[in-house]
């Protein structure tokens, strides 16, 4: 099993910069990657960016490519989604996910999800 509790959402500005946090606990966690998605409302849920716990390789949507970085401390088994040049749409509800496949970019592929926490990012 593991456990994910993500943290750092709230209210940015367009332009500006938030940091997401989601911190892992449970058995064999080195095995998994870790991933984010969001969900706008009334929108499915859509695949953000994805990080290997071990190789540390990552990969984007083309959405936030280049604005959007996704990292892992694995002492602290925390990773970490550090968003600039916010834009109006990346407004959602942010979910961390674990899987025990490699590259990962469908929600399907993810057996465990936080709880989300929301971002909202004003014009």
């Amino acid at each position: 099993q593991v456990q994910l509790v993500e943290s750092g959402g709230g209210l940015g500005q367009a332009g500006g910069s938030l940091r997401l946090s989601c911190a892992a606990s449970g058995r064999a966690f080195s095995i998994y990657t870790l991933g984010w998605f969001r969900q706008a409302p009334g929108k499915e849920r859509e695949f953000v960016s994805t990080i290997s716990w071990s190789e540390g390789y990552t990969y984007y949507a083309d959405s936030v490519k280049g604005r959007f970085t996704i990292s892992r401390d694995n002492a602290k088994n925390t990773v970490y989604l550090q968003m600039n040049s916010l834009k109006p749409e990346d407004t959602a509800d942010y979910y961390c996910a674990a899987s025990r496949l490699a590259r990962a970019t469908i929600a399907g592929a993810y057996p465990y999800w936080g709880q989300g926490t929301q971002v909202t990012v004003s014009s």
